[in-house]
């Protein structure tokens, strides 16, 4: 899953990359809220994560222009701002969910991974295909009950797929999930990743559809 973090504050921005880091999220960070509009609106991202008092533009804004062009991203308010009337105003203007500064990671973690289950149309927390279990929280993979050990990469990359099963995804779009803004990515990457995953499960987990991308089907 690939999420933008917008906040100004970097001694907190570096606090929550650090806190996420080991979630199994790509994680993408900007500091005001002019490039974060541009960047919402025209890369793919699963969650912003958006505070309010943001150079340039304010978050609020951010987030009536992003629903103002019909654009449905889940957007996590992270806020100093406190009052009633402030929560009411940002979820009222389109926000998902709304966290007041100071938080503790955990919850932050808990909301993160509600909103990406509703986004995707689960209530569950455990993701379940095709005899492969898949746990966002504990980033524990089984197949048929036994333990399935994968790398970082693996995982983020299976939890894409697995998580829209049915859907073309496209080669662009998973090595944005895979890497951000300032890591490189060697031309056969992904197909490394997809070949290990397949030999990890089985071959037959996830299809090829060449010249588009690879796909997760809910039945073979």
């Amino acid at each position: 899953m690939r999420l933008l973090l917008v906040e100004d504050d970097k001694s907190l921005g570096e606090g929550i990359l650090t806190a996420l880091k080991t979630e199994g999220y790509t994680l993408d960070w900007l500091q005001d809220g002019a490039s974060a509009l541009h960047a919402l609106s025209s890369e793919p991202f699963d969650l912003a994560i958006l505070d309010l008092g943001l150079p340039r533009m304010d978050g609020l804004q951010v987030l009536k222009a992003l629903r103002d062009r019909h654009h449905s991203v889940p957007v996590l308010i992270l806020t100093a701002r406190d009052g009633v009337r402030d929560r009411i105003a940002g979820l009222d203007a389109g926000a998902d969910d709304y966290l007041t500064k100071p938080f503790d990671s955990a919850e932050l973690k808990a909301r993160l991974r509600a909103l990406l289950r509703r986004s995707n149309g689960r209530a569950e927390p455990l993701i379940s295909l095709r005899g492969v279990i898949l746990d966002p929280q504990s980033q524990q993979v089984t197949l048929e009950g036994k333990a399935v050990g994968l790398s970082r990469k693996e995982f983020v990359l299976l939890h894409e797929l697995i998580a829209q099963p049915d859907r073309v995804l496209t080669r662009d779009r998973l090595e944005q999930v895979l890497y951000g803004w300032n890591e490189e990515v060697d031309s056969n990457t992904l197909e490394v990743h997809i070949h290990h995953l397949r030999r990890k499960l089985f071959p037959e987990l996830i299809r090829t559809l060449r010249g588009v991308g690879y796909m997760i089907e809910r039945q073979a």
